[in-house]
């Protein structure tokens, strides 16, 4: 492990589309401590456009030439999810603090092949991009469950509405792209793994583009019995929508809500809704980087879901895809658990 920088720790970010080229905004612009010092793209015509929000940053077109010339002190992968363990073997390798967006891998398979690569170090090296933790409303229900003022958690409801999806976008990635992110917040908030995912299809919305079947009901199972249904839904037009209410023994709570300026006219009231998870997490993605950058720093590298949270979400993410051409649930069994990980 490279000993913490004692001035701004120098950040390169690998791939330099919508995700990274937003890290590279967030850094130089909200984050303290931090300073984007690479930008390591293969389409150098990217790169130079998000080069320019991080002056002073080099560019590289790949990983290796980077660490060749001493040019980062750790690094965020930003690249798509099938790119993600060709970066993170040399970056394990390098010893590099590492924060990967979502997914770890695609696949449990290639998750075991990193978890075996990093309990090579000292320490985990790898925080996971899953920023709903990070988020103030969810980070607030997390304590409730805990606190256990409304008694025990009951069940979970959650909403993943999008107003739409580009042409790229598969009947798999509800649960690979979408559901993803409640395979990791719901057993956070509950405190308990995925024992099983089931997937019901109501109605389809004949607004959806026809490649795909939506709305889904994705039902998770956790090991200590909460039950958690989520509607994923992305062809509702309005807006995008990410909620929770969760059942507890004496009493509900919420969070999710709209909020913003709240008017009356005509007759009729209303208040502005999200339109992308871009504005709709942006507190908690600053909130995610700036700890990331604080561990770092001082030296524990990891201040939120590590590789070992990468992996239980990328089996739950089999089960869910699995569960959308299956009837009934999906079980879920992941390995022992490494003390590593503990």
């Amino acid at each position: 492990m490279r000993s913490a920088p004692a001035q701004d720790l120098r950040v390169g970010v690998v791939g330099a589309g919508q995700m990274g080229a937003d890290h590279i905004q967030r850094i130089t612009r909200a984050i303290s401590g931090a300073t984007v010092s690479a930008i390591v793209e293969p389409d150098a015509g990217r790169a130079e456009a998000a080069a320019a929000a991080a002056p002073g940053a080099r560019p590289f077109a790949s990983l290796d030439d980077a660490l060749a010339a001493d040019a980062l002190d750790a690094v965020i992968i930003a690249t798509p999810g099938q790119f993600h363990e060709p970066v993170l073997v040399p970056a394990l390798e390098a010893g590099l603090p590492t924060l990967c967006e979502k997914p770890l891998t695609p696949d449990s398979a290639s998750s075991l092949r990193i978890l075996e690569l990093e309990q090579k170090l000292s320490r985990p090296h790898i925080q996971l991009g899953f920023m709903r933790r990070f988020d103030d409303e969810y980070r607030t229900l997390r304590e409730l469950i805990a606190g256990g003022e409304a008694g025990e958690l009951l069940m979970l409801h959650g909403v993943h509405r999008n107003p739409s999806v580009p042409d790229s976008y598969t009947q798999s990635m509800l649960i690979t792209d979408s559901v993803v992110h409640e395979f990791d917040v719901m057993p956070w908030l509950a405190g308990s793994p995925v024992r099983s995912v089931e997937v019901k299809y109501p109605r389809r919305n004949a607004l959806a583009p026809e490649r795909l079947r939506e709305p889904i009901l994705v039902l998770i199972e956790l090991e200590n019995g909460v039950l958690v249904d989520v509607e994923m839904n992305v062809s509702v037009r309005f807006g995008y929508q990410v909620g929770t209410e969760a059942v507890f023994q004496s009493g509900v709570a919420r969070i999710g809500e709209p909020s913003g300026l709240q008017r009356w006219s005509d007759a009729a009231f209303s208040i502005a809704e999200h339109t992308t998870f871009k504005t709709r997490f942006a507190r908690a993605y600053d909130a995610q980087v700036q700890a990331w950058v604080d561990a770092v720093r001082d030296g524990t590298l990891v201040a939120g879901p590590n590789a070992w949270d990468g992996y239980l979400v990328a089996l739950a993410c089999e089960a869910g895809v699995q569960a959308l051409e299956t009837r009934g649930p999906v079980p879920v069994a992941p390995a022992t658990r490494p003390a590593f990980y503990a």
